[in-house]
């Protein structure tokens, strides 16, 4: 039986589907040159040098030295955030967050493993990372230049991850071999983006991840970001030409690396079975879901 939440929602969050239903969500065709459009924006994100910089803040905090962070990206972009680094242990692996679409306010201390370097950067266009003309207002944030597959704002923060994957190496030298991948909503989706196309990430987690079956994203009734996509689609009726290379489910379908999804069973702003159609394509040996809902 579908789940049954108590909600104010002029639609139904669950969508009316069974555990069962939300299994059995497929994933969209791709198009032919899926894997190619992202290995060669892999390579050409590879040759960009981040030269990564880090300034010490003054704090300290849960056995933690706190550092501000800088380094480039692809497109002349600046991004910014934090890294924490264990004040009495040797930094042996590196953990790099992606945050949602309301953006990054600062690190976050509650998950805090022996060892290991924690990497919050702001992707391009938000919190510490604006970038005009790129809008930090989610609504339009995810509509940058949609209309251009090559240049669309979701792949360029792709490109960030996967740098910031390359300034935690610079940074980091023994985390060499032992980096893995966090994000939580927008962040769950760029990094279901990124992950396929770079072994140098060992393993991650996703929570609540977006850009999953864009061609169903666009169907069920949502708030927030999606439903600013939906609205673009109602205008222009062009929007699956991009987004049919930005669909995190597709991209799922090629990630090698273990894997661990929260996918919500209820959630008005990601719809879960985007959630789980993302989960649903990873290779089965390779995945491992824990329902919950969200909002």
């Amino acid at each position: 039986m579908p789940a049954s939440f108590t909600h104010g929602f002029a639609f139904d969050p669950s969508y009316g589907y069974s555990l069962d239903d939300f299994l059995a969500v497929a994933v969209p065709p791709a198009p032919a040159d899926f894997a190619d459009f992202w290995q060669a924006r892999y390579a050409r994100a590879l040759q960009v040098h981040p030269r990564p910089r880090i300034t010490h803040t003054g704090t300290a905090q849960h056995g933690y030295e706190v550092y501000d962070l800088r380094y480039c990206s692809t497109d002349h972009c600046m991004i910014r955030g934090w890294v924490l680094i264990p004040q009495h242990q040797p930094v042996t692996r590196a953990l790099v967050f992606g945050h949602g679409y309301g953006g990054c306010d600062g690190a976050d201390f509650r998950l805090r493993p022996a060892g290991t370097a924690l990497v919050f950067p702001c992707l391009r266009g938000l919190s510490r990372s604006q970038h005009p003309p790129i809008s930090a207002n989610p609504a339009f944030h995810v509509l940058h230049d949609i209309d251009k597959p090559d240049r669309y704002v979701i792949g360029g923060c792709v490109d960030d991850v996967w740098l910031a994957v390359s300034a935690a190496q610079m940074l980091f030298p023994a985390a060499t071999g032992h980096i893995g991948y966090s994000g939580i909503s927008f962040g769950g989706g760029i990094g279901a983006l990124a992950l396929p196309w770079d072994a140098r990430i060992q393993r991650a987690h996703v929570n609540v991840p977006t850009f999953g079956n864009q061609p169903l994203r666009l169907q069920l009734p949502t708030i927030g970001s999606g439903a600013a996509v939906q609205r673009y689609q109602q205008q222009h009726g062009n929007v699956l030409n991009t987004l049919q290379y930005y669909d995190a489910a597709n991209a799922a379908q090629w990630i090698q690396q273990p894997m661990h999804v929260a996918a919500a069973l209820f959630d008005p702003a990601v719809a879960p079975p985007g959630q789980f159609a993302v989960y649903n394509a990873l290779p089965g040996e390779n995945a491992v879901c824990a329902g919950s809902w969200a909002f």
